[in-house]
């Protein structure tokens, strides 16, 4: 599976190991997920490149689509991972009045992100994520494709971080 520029990418980007994932900011288990990835990215640093892409699952979490939107327009401001560790580390509170309350937290241009919010100028964004990963074979989420291949094991067992670096 190909990157592109649109793609949130944090790591070497020269890196030979890419581990992209495919979440959902309202599912427990990309929450889980979430801090498996905070080990993996300290135990391998500069030899990862991990890409994030939206896959919000509509139909069983209701805030997932604005969580995401709200992700996209911080990073239109230079700051999508801070949104992004805001959201799963508030996992419990995603309504939009939180979602506001956040952007302001992570120091974001409040006006811009209301606009930008409020007309839902990045939900094609959101959109082109998920259908992206229908069109590779995401079903559910946590999704991990690692070197653009779809990984299939279990990504919660302890092995996995091992699995990553025999990667590399």
């Amino acid at each position: 599976m190909k990157t592109n520029s649109e793609d949130h990418t944090w790591g070497n980007p020269n890196a030979t190991l890419v581990l992209m994932e495919y979440a959902d900011f309202q599912c427990p288990y990309c929450r889980q997920a979430y801090r498996t990835l905070k080990e993996v990215k300290k135990q391998l640093g500069n030899d990862l490149k991990f890409i994030f892409r939206n896959f919000p699952l509509q139909e069983l979490h209701a805030y997932a689509v604005h969580a995401a939107i709200a992700a996209e327009a911080a990073g239109a401001q230079g700051k999508f991972w801070e949104m992004h560790d805001m959201l799963f580390e508030n996992q419990k509170r995603l309504e939009d009045s939180s979602l506001f309350e956040y952007a302001k937290q992570i120091g974001l241009d409040m006006q811009q992100f209301e606009n930008d919010f409020e007309n839902q100028i990045y939900f094609q964004k959101v959109e082109s994520d998920y259908d992206t990963g229908i069109r590779h074979g995401v079903e559910g989420t946590p999704t991990f494709f690692i070197n653009g291949e779809l990984f299939e094991m279990n990504w919660m067992d302890p092995a996995f971080i091992d699995y990553l670096q025999s990667k590399i």
